[in-house]
């Protein structure tokens, strides 16, 4: 089966199933009627969002983007987003209070990550630099990227989807990009270059797979990360 794609067989299966299991072994039904199901209904296709992976379309994206011409917070969130590999709606909900410039991190709280877990991002000098470009504008209030017209919100994680399609990366280009498509080519890139899977992966705030591994298994890998990070 490839990876990503979920059978809704199997998925039946192993709730319904579980129950006529339970039937048929205490005599309340004579059979477990879920099998069936084996290669009746048709598997879920996982959507892939459109990134950039070969390195001279990434530079030609990263070019862009230095020129974008919008409000200068959203151009922020631009160059932010291929230096931490966050989720759109992780990226847009920071806090000045969880970043130490000083020390060139960024501690997200377990309540705004995907995975429901703390995230430490070390952040490059050019992040750091990005970062401080934008403290005049926003750095006294709470959001990081506040939006235009409302500056008790944060700023929308669409505002990324629609520059992108402003700089000509929209779904319909011979380039499509996403904001989510930061994640891919960080971690296609990466790997290409030989980093670790294992900080790869801990750097993307992905889960652990194997259950086993993940409950033993609580290694920041920082070091290697703060030098990944600035690569």
């Amino acid at each position: 089966m490839e990876r990503g794609r979920l059978d809704t067989a199997q998925r039946l299966r192993s709730d319904a199933g579980r129950v006529f299991h339970y039937a048929v072994a205490t005599g309340r039904a004579e059979r477990d009627p879920t099998t069936d199901l084996i290669g009746a209904l048709p598997s879920t296709k996982t959507q892939h969002r459109a990134t950039l992976v070969e390195p001279k379309e990434v530079g030609e994206l990263l070019r862009a983007v230095d020129a974008y011409s919008g409000t200068p917070i959203v151009r922020a969130a631009l160059k932010l987003a291929p230096l931490v590999f966050l989720h759109p709606g992780e990226l847009v909900q920071a806090e000045w209070s969880e970043f130490d410039l000083e020390a060139a991190e960024w501690r997200i709280p377990g309540e705004r990550m995907k995975m429901k877990g703390r995230h430490i991002v070390p952040l490059s000098t050019q992040a750091v630099a990005i970062l401080r470009d934008l403290q005049p504008l926003t750095g006294f209030g709470l959001w990081v990227f506040p939006g235009d017209h409302h500056r008790k919100n944060h700023m929308s994680r669409e505002s990324i989807r629609a520059a992108l399609i402003r700089m000509g990366y929209g779904p319909d280009s011979e380039t499509p990009m996403t904001a989510h498509g930061f994640r891919g080519m960080a971690s296609t890139l990466l790997h290409e270059q030989g980093w670790p899977s294992d900080v790869i992966k801990r750097q993307l705030a992905h889960a652990e797979r194997n259950k086993i591994k993940a409950a033993y298994n609580h290694a920041e890998h920082l070091p290697e990360r703060r030098k990944m990070m600035q690569a």
